[in-house]
């Protein structure tokens, strides 16, 4: 492509973007194909490095303008891709160039994208811990890491839906429009940003997240923190230039007082005693 055909591209989008009031697309077109293709390739070997996808795994997906996507293909591992082998699709799913075929998980980035026009990527993949917690069918909703909080509110759960058909994105539909980062029952994690590295990153402070509550459930239970810590924190948002969806929607996150069941503890000594007791009241 001539450099003035880019520019001639770059200033439609810009003007496309003055009009529907987000700059995303502008954004991705600053970028070459070429470069999109390498970030992809370079974000994927990430990703399964990280082990966060087993075999042919996950997928990534890039705007590249208001009616293209870049794309992974199917059965493909995303730690051993090359540029050439992504594919381009237009905004209903068809593929128009690209030797490998499309995912059939395509549907699950064109709902983001629709519902999101503010979104640049999006990615999907299977993180050990949270997944975990997605397949108990537990969403990461409590409040505990202030980082978090501020970043993403929460991550709720979207409930089980057949991967590849509409019966996956069905489920997703209302967290999309409030959160940036959602948990797949049964099946994963996705994450979408303005940018490709934002919504790596947001995979990463998921699972960070997973691990970090899973290490606190075993030692005893969280401490949670309460409302008004809570509300500081996303208060705090414009100090970080943190552009959050989620403003502490009802129950994501979770605050102290909101918690079911009250904790408590007793010593070793205690416990013993309560046990003795216990058993002379049943009469052995």
């Amino acid at each position: 492509m001539h450099v003035g055909d880019k520019l001639k591209l770059v200033l439609l989008a810009i003007l496309r973007q003055a009009l529907a009031g987000s700059d995303t697309i502008v954004s991705s077109m600053l970028k070459t194909e070429r470069e999109h293709r390498q970030d992809i390739v370079d974000i994927g070997r990430m990703v399964w490095q990280k082990g966060w996808v087993a075999a042919n795994d996950g997928n990534i997906t890039v705007r590249l303008d208001a009616e293209r996507l870049l794309a992974t293909p199917t059965g493909v591992s995303k730690g051993m891709m090359h540029p050439d082998d992504l594919i381009v699709c237009d905004m209903q799913g068809r593929k128009l160039t690209g030797r490998k075929a499309q995912t059939s998980e395509l549907a699950m980035h064109l709902t983001i994208y629709n519902l999101r026009p503010d979104i640049g990527a999006v990615v999907h993949a299977h993180p050990p811990v949270s997944t975990g917690y997605a397949s108990a069918g537990k969403p990461l909703n409590l409040a505990l890491l202030p980082e978090v909080i501020i970043g993403l509110g929460c991550v709720p759960l979207a409930g089980y839906g057949l991967p590849g058909t509409p019966e996956l994105t069905e489920p997703m539909l209302p967290y999309i429009p409030k959160y940036d980062a959602i948990l797949l029952g049964n099946h994963g994690a996705v994450c979408y940003g303005e940018d490709l590295y934002k919504a790596f990153f947001r995979m990463e402070t998921v699972e960070h997240f997973a691990r970090i509550s899973l290490v606190a459930e075993l030692l005893g239970g969280a401490q949670v923190l309460p409302r008004e810590e809570v509300q500081k924190l996303l208060e705090a948002r414009g100090r970080y230039g943190i552009k959050a969806r989620s403003g502490g929607e009802p129950g994501c996150p979770l605050a102290a007082e909101e918690v079911g069941g009250e904790r408590f503890a007793v010593t070793r000594d205690e416990l013993i005693a309560l046990v003795s007791e216990a058993l002379r009241a049943g009469g052995r």
